[in-house]
């Protein structure tokens, strides 16, 4: 499986995020954690890695939003009368959730695995404008690759797919640990030297 991956590239990294990040559950972010060990063996460089899967993401998004969510979502929800029903109840509450976090949602969305491949829909259906979907995704998809590349490039498969399970806090776990065996690791290092000499 590594050497179809190697043989084929990045074009395999940038197809299977931005399909997943369309709306097709695909593995993206297990896809992005294998390109980035893969960068950590030396097969690619870590910041083509990054910059190829976040600009796959904001594309995916964008499509997502775009064609399932401003033009196609609305017009499937009054094809069918038990559907029309069910968006009666649900898009008035979508539009506010999006009115008043959208920016929010959008880019936290791209940590969590459901609305990773949702989030866009729900904004396009909801009428967020372009403009803003477009900023708050393009950072969302930015942080969100540079987060799992760097994680698992330096960190290791382990490290980047706890953050996918557990999501958020499990980076932020990660960094607390990080910067307090730093801290230990420089403090106890101090208590050495004095103590040796």
């Amino acid at each position: 499986m590594v050497a179809f991956i190697i043989a084929y590239g990045l074009p395999i990294l940038f197809l299977v995020v931005m399909i997943e990040s369309f709306g097709v559950p695909l593995p993206g972010e297990t896809a992005l954690v294998a390109y980035a060990v893969l960068a950590s063996q030396g097969h690619y460089h870590i910041a083509v890695v990054i910059a190829v899967a976040a600009a796959a993401a904001i594309i995916g998004d964008n499509l997502g939003y775009w064609l399932i969510g401003r033009v196609g979502g609305r017009r499937l929800f009054t094809r069918w009368v038990w559907l029309q029903r069910y968006s009666d109840t649900v898009l008035p509450k979508a539009e506010r959730l999006m009115a008043r976090h959208g920016g929010k949602t959008v880019f936290f969305g791209r940590f969590i695995t459901v609305l990773r491949y949702t989030a866009a829909w729900v904004a396009g259906l909801a009428k967020m404008p372009w403009g803003k979907f477009l900023l708050f995704n393009a950072l969302g998809g930015i942080a969100w690759a540079t987060l799992m590349g760097l994680l698992a490039y330096f960190a290791g498969a382990a490290a980047a797919h706890a953050v996918s399970h557990y999501g958020l806090y499990a980076a932020g776990a990660i960094v607390l640990l990080g910067v307090v065996s730093l801290l230990l690791h420089r403090n106890i290092g101090e208590w050495l030297e004095n103590k040796l000499l």
